[in-house]
Order: C-alpha cells, then sequence, then structure tokens
C-alpha cells in the first residue's frame, strides 16, 4: 500500500540539541499510526513537521507523490489536525465546524451542507447553532474531529486527542473515533503516550525515544515482539524470548527455548529462528501444584517470580520460566492468595492464540526506524 505521507531523513534541533533523528516515517491510507513515547521523546515535534507547521533542519517530506515544504499551501490545505486541548472560538458550533471551510474558500451553501455532515458524524447532529462555549470536555473534542473531517483531508494529525478527559469519555471517544477514521480513506497520525489508548485505535504503532524511532510495525506486533528492548520495557513486557521452530502440527508450533517450550498459532516452518511475545494480561497465573484442568490453554509453565512491581490497581508480575521472561498483570487479592513475592514459584498458564511470534530478521535487514 503507497503511503499518503512520506518523511524521510528528518533532523531537528533547538540550541543545538538535536530533538529529532527519524530516518523514516509512513502514513497510508485507512490506516491510523499510533505514535508512542514518553514525554520530551520529540512526539509533538515530528508531528507539527508532518502537518507542514514547522519546518526541519534537513530531510524530505513527499505527499501523495509529491515533495512538499511547509511554504506550500496547498500542501497545507490537505492536512487537517486536532490537538489535547481544543481551539474553540466564541460563538456557536457551527462556526467553528465551518472555520477550516471558509480558510478553504468552500461556498456557503456547501458548507452548511459539510457542516451538518460532520456533526451527525461525532454524534452532535443539529448542535449548529450552540454556543461553543457552553461545551463539556468530550463535546468540545468532538467539534474539534467534526471541524478536522469537514474539510475531507488527505491526512489526519490528532496530539493527545483525549488527554484531558476522564477515563469513561476517553475510552468511549477512543472507540468511537477509531471506527470513524477509517471511513474516508484519511492517513491519520495519533500521537499518545497512553498504549491502552493506541491499542484501540492503531492499525501500525511507532514508539519513540529521545528523538528516535526505535521500533515499528503492525499494532499486534510492536505490542508484543517489538524488537528494542527499551521499548519492551516501555510498553510493559519483558524483552522477547529468542527460540526455535520445532515442530509444526495442524498449525500449532512449538518454540523451543531455553529450557522452556512454547506454542504458538503461527505460520512458520522448523527450524526458523523467532522471537516471542505474551501480553501480561493474557498470562494467568496459579499455584505452581495446582492441577489446571485440560483446556484451551496449551501453554502451561512454572516460573519463578523475579519481581514483584505496583502499578496503581495491579500488580505487575516478572516471571523467568527457563530462557522465557513473562510479565503478567494480576489483582491484589491474587498477590495476597498466591503469596507472591521474588522467589516464588508459580504456574503461568496462556494460549497458544495469545503467543505472537517474530521472525529474527538478519543484520543486512536491521530493524525499521
Amino acid at each position: 500500500m503507497s503511503a499518503v505521507l512520506e518523511a524521510t531523513q528528518i533532523r531537528k534541533s533547538y540550541r543545538r540539541r538535536e530533538v529529532l533523528d527519524v530516518e523514516r516515517v509512513a502514513l497510508a491510507p485507512e490506516r491510523t499510526l499510533a505514535l508512542l513515547g514518553p514525554s520530551g521523546a520529540g512526539k509533538s515535534t515530528l508531528l507539527a513537521i508532518l502537518g507542514l507547521l514547522e519546518r526541519p533542519d534537513a530531510g524530505r517530506i513527499v505527499l501523495d507523490g509529491r515533495e512538499v515544504t511547509a511554504a506550500d499551501r496547498s500542501a497545507r490545505m490537505q492536512v487537517a489536525a486536532a490537538f489535547q486541548r481544543p481551539w474553540l472560538f466564541k460563538g456557536t458550533v457551527g462556526a467553528n465546524v465551518a472555520y477550516g471551510l471558509a480558510l478553504r474558500g468552500v461556498p456557503a451553501s456547501e458548507r452548511r451542507e459539510r457542516v451538518a455532515e460532520a456533526l451527525a458524524r461525532v454524534g452532535l447532529a443539529g448542535w449548529e447553532e450552540r454556543s461553543a462555549l457552553t461545551l463539556s470536555g468530550g463535546e468540545a473534542q468532538r467539534v474539534a474531529l467534526a471541524r478536522a473531517l469537514a474539510v475531507r483531508p488527505r491526512v489526519l494529525l490528532l496530539d493527545e486527542p483525549l488527554a484531558s478527559l476522564d477515563p469513561v469519555v476517553k475510552w468511549r471517544l477512543a472507540r468511537e473515533f477509531a471506527e470513524l477514521l477509517h471511513e474516508d480513506g484519511m492517513a491519520v497520525l495519533w500521537v499518545t503516550h497512553d498504549q491502552d489508548e493506541a491499542a484501540v485505535v492503531a492499525d501500525e504503532v511507532a514508539v519513540m525515544r529521545d528523538g528516535r524511532i526505535v521500533a515499528s510495525g503492525p499494532a499486534d506486533e510492536v505490542f508484543l515482539v517489538p524488537g528494542d528492548p527499551w521499548a519492551a520495557g516501555f510498553l510493559g513486557l519483558e524483552e522477547p524470548a529468542a527460540g526455535v521452530v520445532a515442530e509444526v502440527t495442524d498449525g500449532v508450533a512449538r518454540v523451543a527455548c531455553e529450557g522452556a517450550d512454547v506454542f504458538a498459532v503461527a505460520d512458520v516452518r522448523p527450524g526458523e529462528r523467532v522471537r516471542i511475545g505474551v501480553r501480561p494480561e493474557d498470562v494467568v497465573l496459579f499455584e505452581a501444584t495446582a492441577d489446571v484442568p485440560a483446556s484451551s490453554a496449551r501453554n502451561r509453565l512454572r516460573c519463578s517470580v523475579t519481581a514483584l512491581e505496583h502499578t496503581g490497581t495491579t500488580f505487575r508480575v516478572v516471571l523467568a520460566c527457563g530462557g522465557v521472561r513473562l510479565a503478567a498483570r494480576v489483582s491484589k487479592a491474587a498477590v495476597r492468595e498466591l503469596s507472591l513475592a521474588p522467589g516464588a514459584q508459580v504456574l503461568a498458564v496462556f494460549k497458544a492464540t495469545a503467543v505472537r511470534l517474530a521472525r529474527e530478521r538478519s543484520e543486512s535487514e536491521g530493524a525499521s526506524r
């Protein structure tokens, strides 16, 4: 699939301090790329450059096959953005949504139609005459998205669009926005520091650290087998274990790792070297001596607890199972009932469908940056 927007060799410095060094980032039609990373990683700076709002010190940006710059007004008119704090001016909701259309010279009659259409798409049909100053945070964010959608952009950039909302509103909008963003063939960049939010909206994921993209690829692959030790830790994973496919039976591969076998549903062949990943929420813990009934959970590894980390409402348990390191997410009650502590023995159970395999890349292939 060809990219709508592609940026290569992007460099940016402020006061002689390099803040961006990105070899390549591409946005494809009908796909959402979630850009993850901690504060200060360079996410918003990269978004501003991709949106032609800021000039890079070096690099090339191509929109629909044509090289463009921040001085290219026609290119900028094909890009729309919404931010963490929606910028709404005094006046009606309709006037706010029509703002970008007016800038683009869309006739008044067509503006009215497109405003009504955009508001209906975000669940605010008939809100044209409401005051923008009376809106709740979630309503204001819907208006901001409607304003962006109304101009029918080729590229939509969203910078922490849900960060300031309460959790209930946030997850509802994340699901709704994810459905909306696939409808117009737009290429979408969604910047966030929240991996759970990214998991809801993203088709592709890129993880940034210190101005560089350290892991990228399909969302399910990056969230399970990121290919970079720091990215794995940032995503709450242990570094993916390496193994060799020992056999494949009826689509289920047995991967021989050092001291442990892991079963996975995967399209691989015997002899292939792979890395394996399992999300913490897919790992269920039992007492080491538990007689767990036969079920679809093919993987049952006897492990030692190496670390126990309090993460707010849950605990993250780090496990060593031969050459495989896993993490599990458990409740406070589970910690107490299983007597979890460093050195404790447990049985880790997870389905073969929960395991993600990634073929080992050769040095010549390199990692996607």
